[in-house]
């Protein structure tokens, strides 16, 4: 049987779906990421695909994933410590103190985005 992108079989597959939703200057959360797939204590679970993300295809935008509360927690996992914000300025995202400035503004929610 073949794998088809309309039905993920694996759960990363299905985070990476959403990742690659998030469009460009905005941010969200894992644990939004989590609830939007109906693994609401998973933003664990969202963390660890986001560290392997630089091996899918396509692309992931992992760099537009942050914490609850804007943080780029997830900076470390990037080829240098800046890395994560540079990709976001690039995007017109302001960092002040590895945290996004005006993250409720930024914030996209996908569980209201998405239909999934």
């Amino acid at each position: 049987m073949s794998k088809t992108k309309a039905a993920p079989d694996h759960i990363y597959d299905i985070i990476y779906q959403v990742v690659r939703q998030i469009p460009k200057g905005r941010v969200t959360t894992y644990g939004a990421i989590a609830a939007a797939i109906g693994a609401k204590s998973g933003a664990r679970l969202v963390g660890y695909a986001m560290h392997a993300a630089p091996a899918a295809k396509p692309k992931v935008p992992a760099h537009r994933v942050v914490n609850s509360v804007g943080l780029l927690t997830g900076k470390h996992h990037f080829a240098t410590e800046t890395k994560m914000q540079e990709l976001l300025e690039k995007e017109g995202v302001k960092i002040k103190d590895d945290k996004v400035v005006d993250f409720t503004q930024r914030f996209w929610d996908p569980a209201k985005e998405l239909t999934l």
